[in-house]
């Protein structure tokens, strides 16, 4: 009896050689037994399984097995569908305990509003057989923005003078496109470093990856603008700094008898905030934002609006000649 997904295969990409056919899938429940060589149906289009996708981090990969790279077998385009998964956890911002929680439908109400806003990940949600909804996205040709700036060969001080500028003037951009959600009366929900890709050609910043959500009474917006604050101060400082890396970035480590707790990160409580402690020439104007999210604060950010308004005034202090990414 002859395989359907071979004959699906041999009628619009008969050069396609994939090694084992699989079977064609309607139902994506159980997403993980949807492996390599299946087809999932959906809206009339067949999505070849090519492998699960991962993310990568500290050179470990995560295997996320209910989102799968695909090549679509009428058009030959590639996809990313991510499949039905529910999980939860709590996340732990000062002595408070905040539940999260991923929904799908959140991500494809996101979808559906940013369409054509090249700020955010594109793409539709289509619905299988047992009504899950399935997102189908477009592949950003490009590459996580925390990788770009690792990559760029400069020390701290170059870095800052040079290439940071106008790595800012884009994320005030990307900061924005978090601004029109929250307005939207929505939040991102999963704020951080491999979450903010640069496209390549365009060379916009963009969004990824909105399914997840979270109970926040005090400020619906409060964890986004956590991890808006962790990011920037990834960007500033070209690294994240901890007592155990200031050796792995050429700084001596009589810097650690600055420090005190309330130079750390609130939410990542080894993370170093206070940098102007490490690299004195950063504006203290600057500095005064990323303290906003250390454990010392005070006073904490209610908006994205108060937050870009901080960061306008200090980009035409530090801008100069960015070479830029």
């Amino acid at each position: 009896m002859p395989n359907p997904v071979k004959e699906l295969i041999k009628r619009y990409r008969p050069n396609l050689s994939i090694g084992e056919y699989g079977r064609i899938v309607t139902d994506t429940s159980e997403f993980m037994e949807i492996t390599h060589g299946d087809v999932i149906s959906l809206g009339g289009l067949h999505y070849l399984v090519i492998r699960d996708e991962a993310e990568r981090s500290f050179g470990i990969e995560d295997p996320k097995y209910w989102v799968k790279r695909c090549f679509v077998l009428e058009t030959g385009e590639r996809r990313i569908l991510k499949l039905v998964f529910h999980e939860s956890f709590p996340l732990k911002l000062g002595s408070l305990e905040i539940p999260c929680y991923r929904s799908p439908e959140k991500e494809a109400w996101i979808l559906e509003l940013v369409k054509g806003d090249k700020r955010f990940m594109q793409g539709v949600t289509e619905y299988d057989e047992k009504g899950n909804p399935v997102r189908v996205l477009e592949v950003i040709s490009g590459k996580r923005l925390d990788s770009v700036v690792y990559e760029i060969e400069a020390g701290h001080r170059e870095y800052f003078y040079d290439h940071f500028p106008s790595i800012l003037e884009k994320f005030l951009d990307a900061c924005d496109a978090i601004r029109f959600l929250h307005r939207s009366g929505t939040i991102h929900g999963d704020i951080r470093r491999d979450h903010l890709w640069l496209e390549y050609g365009s060379g916009l910043y963009r969004w990824i990856d909105f399914d997840y959500t979270y109970d926040y009474h005090e400020n619906p917006f409060g964890l986004d603008l956590f991890g808006l604050g962790s990011l920037l101060t990834f960007l500033v400082g070209k690294g994240i700094y901890t007592k155990n890396t200031l050796e792995e970035y050429g700084l001596d480590r009589s810097i650690l008898s600055k420090l005190n707790s309330n130079d750390f990160s609130l939410l990542y409580r080894n993370r170093i905030v206070n940098l102007k402690i490490l690299f004195p020439y950063i504006p203290k104007e600057l500095n005064l934002i990323l303290m906003h999210f250390s454990a010392g604060a005070e006073v904490f950010y209610e908006s994205v609006d108060e937050f870009l308004a901080d960061l306008e005034k200090c980009l035409g202090r530090i801008k100069g000649r960015g070479k830029g990414v």
